[in-house]
């Protein structure tokens, strides 16, 4: 169960649809527990575009920003067509009473102004309904090229004043492109801003690649890459495109990487003699750690947010299944004890929940669960659901949903984790193995 704070003031008892009580002097708090709430209507008129040169501008940050809360599916937006008011000025008193009669309970106006290739958006929050702003009046500097960050930046900002949660908007995802047949599929990574916009590939399609997972810093990628034959574990800097091969020293084979919350070590697995089993890495002097020494499969390993744990999916009791470990190894406690089998575990960054593959019955499901394995709950299901990552609030999930039969590709779709509003994101071709990246600095 989560707490949000959905709507301001009086405005949050028409937005629950309940009578909730007036309050004076703060918003008011509403339970999400079975993932039903009606959206909190909300206007964002173009900006204002303050230099003849911002005209470009003006209308498309607003419009992302409206993108952004409406894709939370928490918020609704009161069209254009429906506007009484106009803003004309940053500075301009606002008309709440036209604000209030189309039954917008906050408002978001801005004003943006550029200078060469130099664009600052200042924007403002209002309770309508309390007539009065929410603190969020901020400015925000950059590039003409970086204007989409600037609207994903105020998007977030709102959206945290509104939701007493921090945003998700300025964030990246990193994935796999799949292009072709499925008998002749080529993949390459990409990343892209989180709503798919600004795709640039980072690798060609020579090679098979895999798993591709964010540094904490969001400047490297690890992934892993068949361009050797067998599957061997790379590197990536992200801005300048260069790599490099993490060996693991013998020839064996090693996939499954992520970074540890520290960024210099990461954990992976190895397979050698037949047997597959987790191994860490200081990536800088190449020294390595095994952590695990049993005759099964363990692979898919995730660390807690603290770097104190680490959770993996292993078939030790017979069937694939979640366990958790001290992240330096140590004695492993099983987890997952539903029916089917359990994978590609992923830990929340707030530390309090793991995202999972399940399998059963003949169909694929993303889960959540606590991470002692207690309140688990089923997401979705399809024929072929797999490969969750985490949005830097711990709010939305990203996946894998592959359609079935011959003509079926893979693509990528989101669900809140309550199991609302599940949509596709877009990607110019088909996609897999979404990696989500930290907040943008």
């Amino acid at each position: 169960m989560r707490k949000i704070l959905a709507a301001l003031l009086i405005g949050a008892a028409a937005a629950a649809g309940a009578g909730a009580a007036m309050a004076q002097d703060g918003p008011l708090r509403i339970e999400i527990d079975q993932g039903v709430i009606e959206p909190l209507p909300y206007a964002v008129p173009d900006f204002v575009p303050e230099t003849p040169a911002a005209s470009e501008y003006a209308a498309q940050i607003a419009r992302v920003i409206a993108a952004d809360l409406s894709g939370t599916g928490l918020f609704r937006e009161v069209p254009a067509s429906a506007h009484i008011s106009k803003v004309t000025g940053f500075d301009n008193p606002v008309k709440y009473a036209d604000w209030k009669a189309v039954n917008a309970q906050a408002l978001i106006t801005g004003a943006v102004s550029v200078n060469g290739n130099q664009l600052a958006v200042r924007f403002r929050g209002h309770d309508v309904f309390a007539e009065k702003e929410l603190g969020t009046g901020l400015q925000f500097n950059g590039t003409t090229d970086g204007w989409r960050r600037m609207a994903h930046k105020v998007a977030d900002a709102v959206y945290s004043r509104i939701t007493g949660e921090s945003g998700y908007f300025d964030s990246r995802v990193v994935y796999v492109s799949e292009s072709g047949p499925k008998n002749d599929r080529r993949k390459r990574l990409a990343v892209m801003d989180y709503d798919g916009a600004n795709v640039q590939y980072l690798t060609n399609s020579a090679s098979i690649v895999l798993a591709p997972r964010f540094s904490p810093s969001g400047d490297r990628v690890l992934y892993t890459s068949y361009e050797s034959g067998f599957p061997q574990i790379h590197v990536l800097d992200v801005g300048q495109v260069q790599r490099k091969v993490l060996s693991s020293g013998d020839g064996t084979m090693s996939f499954a990487p992520r970074f540890a919350p520290d960024g210099r070590t990461i954990v992976y697995s190895q397979t050698q003699g037949g047997n597959t089993d987790l191994f860490s890495m200081d990536i800088q002097t190449g020294a390595k750690s095994r952590l695990t020494s049993a005759p099964s499969i363990e692979t898919a390993p995730s660390f807690s947010p603290d770097g104190s744990q680490i959770v993996f999916e292993s078939d030790r009791s017979g069937s694939q299944q979640l366990y958790v470990m001290p992240a330096r190894g140590g004695e492993a406690r099983r987890i997952s004890f539903g029916e089917g089998r359990y994978g590609t575990p992923v830990w929340s960054p707030r530390g309090d929940m793991i995202a999972f593959t399940k399998q059963n019955k003949g169909r694929f499901h993303i889960g959540v669960m606590r991470t002692d394995g207690g309140e688990e709950r089923l997401l979705t299901a399809s024929f072929l659901d797999e490969g969750p990552t985490w949005a830097p609030n711990g709010r939305v999930i990203m996946f894998t949903r592959e359609s079935q039969g011959s003509a079926g590709r893979a693509l990528l779709y989101s669900v809140d984790i309550t199991g609302r509003n599940l949509k596709p994101v877009k990607t110019p071709d088909g996609a897999s193995d979404p990696a989500w990246s930290p907040l943008q600095n």
